[in-house]
């Protein structure tokens, strides 16, 4: 395969490296993807993270898997193991349904080598779409509130809900961006934090507890976040505390958007208590680890809640931005989310 670089992928000499979400932003590591189940612990060790990327570093595994000999009942076979390692992000389904196909083709390497590079291809352009069309609702002067991570780290381009913002920033228009930390891996704190930096952003972490008082003083004009999946009626499957930054924005009446790429609605999901939500490891809850080492401030023997996401209802948000365009409120009550992405 031709080598390849993301922000977050590289392939060399037909091997995949990730780049090690954990350690940002204090050290940059890059590590070796050799097989499926490293693939797999790097996803469930959010290592590799994002709806899109998570996609994409599965479909180029399997690509290179195919180029290096293995057979086509091992792909097969590798393929579901794949598939069940994150079970809420519907852009890994859609993106192995689409190697899948390859898969099934006489000349099966070419094709899934041809596929995988086309998907990459795609969410770029995916990315550069989402973020004009979102550009157009910044206004001057904004102040944006954004929750967990959605740029080029989590997607193959500019990003999602961060493509946005870094495209209206480019216009003018982004006085500065409220950053949450984002419970319970931090990943607002550690990765937009350090995103919004490296593009010169206007950027204040705060603590997830604190975007209350911050509407409440009209210090926030609106919310921008991601999506790990779009049900059919339009509810959202995002990061955990997305929901409660959405009632939040009701109660103020700041508008609160969603950006995402059309591959992340799922026609076949009706609504948000469809959505299967990942129940996620005690000890990111009960201490915190990072390059630092570990730190445990819980009793150990503390019972924990830690679902990864939440889901907000559609008639919390204010528009859904794709790539195909905006879908309004009006729209989804209409029932015709599905035929906007047409």
């Amino acid at each position: 395969m031709q080598s390849l670089t993301t922000t977050s992928l590289r392939i060399r000499e037909n091997q995949l490296w990730i780049l090690d979400q954990q350690a940002l932003p204090q050290r940059s590591d890059w590590r070796e993807c050799r097989d499926v189940s490293d693939l797999v612990d790097h996803i469930r060790t959010l290592r590799v993270r994002g709806a899109p990327l998570i996609g994409l570093s599965a479909s180029l595994l399997l690509a290179l898997l195919a180029e290096q000999g293995m057979k086509q009942d091992e792909l097969a076979h590798s393929l579901d193991v794949l598939r069940a390692s994150r079970p809420t992000a519907v852009n890994l389904m859609n993106n192995l349904d689409r190697m899948k196909t390859a898969l099934q083709q006489p000349d099966f390497v070419t094709a899934l080598t041809a596929e995988a590079l086309r998907l990459v291809d795609e969410d770029r352009a995916l990315c550069e779409s989402i973020a004009a069309h979102g550009a157009k609702l910044v206004t001057p002067g904004s102040r944006l509130l954004t929750h967990c991570n959605t740029g080029g780290l989590a997607t193959a381009g500019v990003g999602t809900a961060i493509g946005v913002i870094r495209r209206a920033h480019e216009q003018g228009n982004v006085e500065q961006v409220w950053v949450d930390e984002t419970r319970p891996l931090l990943q607002g704190g550690r990765l937009t934090a350090w995103e919004l930096g490296e593009l010169g952003i206007p950027y204040q972490l705060i603590c997830d507890s604190m975007a209350a008082s911050l509407m409440a003083q009209k210090r926030v004009d609106a919310i921008w976040v991601g999506a790990d999946r779009i049900a059919a009626n339009g509810d959202v499957a995002n990061k955990i505390g997305t929901y409660s930054l959405a009632v939040l924005a009701k109660y103020h009446g700041i508008p609160f958007y969603v950006a995402a790429p059309h591959t992340t609605h799922d026609p076949h999901c009706p609504n948000g208590a469809a959505i299967p939500i990942e129940q996620r490891d005690a000890r990111e809850v009960t201490g915190v680890s990072g390059s630092f080492g570990s730190v445990q401030w819980a009793p150990e023997d503390a019972k924990v809640y830690n679902p990864a996401f939440d889901v907000t209802p559609a008639d919390l948000i204010s528009g859904w931005v794709l790539d195909v365009g905006g879908v309004t409120p009006a729209q989804v009550r209409e029932g015709v989310f599905a035929a906007s992405l047409k």
